[in-house]
């Protein structure tokens, strides 16, 4: 059962076809969580994790973007698997979009030293296209619908992650029941993502971490790097040095800058603020907000040794 598990990822991240269609959502929390793009990455061994955050896209644009994302997980020990449940809200202009997902992912550990996963997420995507809301210039468009039309259709992501002390790498392939699909306004097209991450929580009042992730779509190809530093304090406790606040930088080569921020409301719980800007024409004045909530419960697990084991919140 697990080396079929194995395999259908295998071919899944293998998988690249030509597809038009609508791009993934674009959150730059992922930094903290990676669970919309890599199914594997919910294998969190010590606790339950609860995430949320909103986006708003292009501040005074008229029909601008706006995400709204929550997700739950759970690590079961006796099974070396991790179950979670997702559900993202987008909205763009007349369209909707719903995307509900069950995700699974299988953890292996031989040591304390490095981890893989492997993670499936299954679902369903809907979108409504309320042509009724359109205030065309040329109403006698031919391609141009006044009609609400809508479709829902199955949908899939799969993806595989290696952690060590210091690093994380992870591949991973979104909507991959678009991959054999024709070019249509309702679906999003399969992307792709990689990305490495070095982390470093072994300092006495800071962890730092700096990553970088390429993703692609059809034939868009992006470049995003990301730097943050967290502050800690010690404790004089077993369980170590606490988080207090954190800030970080990210740049995408799609002339994006964001300036991300966040502060531990309490011991396990943390609020993330995002200030984005695009450097492009037509969009300099039209800012970006984004928040984020993150919340922990320690499992059973936790209590046998100590919870931090050099993960904190980023991993």
């Amino acid at each position: 059962m697990k080396r079929y598990f194995f395999i259908l990822i295998a071919i899944t991240l293998s998988s690249v076809k030509t597809v038009k269609a609508q791009s993934d959502i674009n959150m730059a929390t992922h930094w903290y969580n990676r669970t919309n793009y890599n199914p594997a990455s919910i294998a969190k061994v010590n606790y339950a994790y609860f995430f949320s955050n909103y986006r708003q896209q292009w501040i005074g644009v008229d029909g601008a973007p706006r995400v709204f994302n929550i997700q739950a997980s759970e690590y079961i020990h006796k099974y070396r698997s991790a179950v979670g449940f997702s559900l993202v809200a987008d909205k763009l202009g007349v369209t909707r979009a719903y995307n509900p997902m069950l995700t699974y992912a299988y953890r292996l550990a031989k040591s304390r030293g490095w981890s893989v996963s492997m993670g499936l997420s299954a679902g369903v995507f809907s979108r409504l296209i309320d042509g009724t809301k359109f205030e065309a210039e040329t109403t006698t468009d031919q391609y141009i619908t006044y009609q609400r039309e809508s479709t829902v259709s199955p949908d899939f992501n799969a993806g595989i992650e290696l952690q060590t002390t210091h690093f994380i790498v992870g591949l991973s392939s979104t909507h991959l029941a678009a991959i054999a699909k024709p070019n249509s306004d309702f679906l999003n097209t399969n992307h792709h993502y990689g990305y490495l991450i070095y982390k470093n929580t072994n300092l006495t009042s800071i962890n730092y971490n700096l990553g970088t992730q390429v993703v692609n779509r059809h034939n868009l190809t992006i470049l995003e790097l990301n730097t943050s530093i967290r502050f800690k304090k010690g404790t004089g406790l077993m369980d170590g040095a606490k988080e207090i606040f954190d800030l970080g930088f990210s740049y995408r080569t799609s002339r994006q800058v964001a300036l991300l921020a966040g502060i531990n409301i309490l011991p396990n719980a943390r609020i993330a603020y995002v200030y984005e800007q695009r450097f492009q024409n037509g969009y300099f004045r039209n800012n970006t907000h984004e928040i984020a909530i993150e919340w922990r419960i320690l499992n059973k697990a936790a209590s046998d040794h100590n919870p931090c084991d050099n993960e904190f919140w980023y991993h």
